[in-house]
């Protein structure tokens, strides 16, 4: 089974790519997040593989880094989600997205990805709350959390922002990396630095 492809591209087309690898061309499908860090045309590149082989098909899975693929297997492993939406997903939302968005239980990030409805959403946060992969540990993870349960000025922080008209993910990510730095801050010194830091990202 193929795990990781090294070689040269060959062509890059919308969803997916050709790499040149010793003189075969290999087809593999990608979320245009991977497609962005491809090099030009004839440059050097690498890709971790996933393989699906299916009775009529064989179907190269490729990603630019671990994180992006185990959330892959991940995803599709949810009812609903096959290979098509879960890289639409990838697309959408970045492996820190997809760990915030879960710790948050915020089903409608997911549905920035095309082919994901309310519904879908709802299932992923509902199937996979707290089974993301481990490689995708982000600031909202590392932050101390009390038996796995987000801090309770984080989240009348977070709520404080998403009222204020934030996305929840946005919030959440902002939030937890300035609690970690300050994590003796009451919920409004909270809330005031993470809009001067929304305030500074959106400048």
């Amino acid at each position: 089974m193929i795990a990781k492809l090294t070689g040269l591209v060959d062509n890059l087309m919308d969803g997916w790519l050709i790499l040149d690898v010793g003189g075969v061309g290999y087809r593999v499908f990608c979320s245009n997040r991977t497609l962005s860090k491809m090099p030009a045309r004839g440059e050097a590149a690498q890709l971790y593989i996933e393989t699906q082989v299916r009775e009529d098909h064989i179907h190269l899975f490729g990603f630019a880094d671990a994180a992006e693929k185990e959330w892959f297997s991940v995803l599709t492993n949810v009812q609903g989600v096959g290979s098509k939406v879960g890289l639409a997903i990838l697309s959408a939302l970045s492996p820190e997205d997809l760990s915030m968005a879960l710790a948050t239980a915020d089903a409608k990030a997911f549905t920035r990805a095309s082919g994901v409805g309310p519904k879908l959403a709802q299932r992923i946060v509902s199937e996979l709350k707290g089974k993301g992969p481990s490689v995708a540990s982000t600031a909202v993870l590392d932050m101390p959390s009390g038996g796995g349960i987000i801090n309770h000025v984080v989240e009348e922080a977070i709520s404080a922002l998403t009222n204020l008209g934030y996305g929840r993910s946005e919030a959440g990510l902002v939030i937890a990396s300035i609690y970690k730095e300050h994590t003796d801050a009451g919920t409004s010194e909270l809330i005031r630095l993470s809009l001067k830091e929304i305030g500074q990202n959106h400048g």
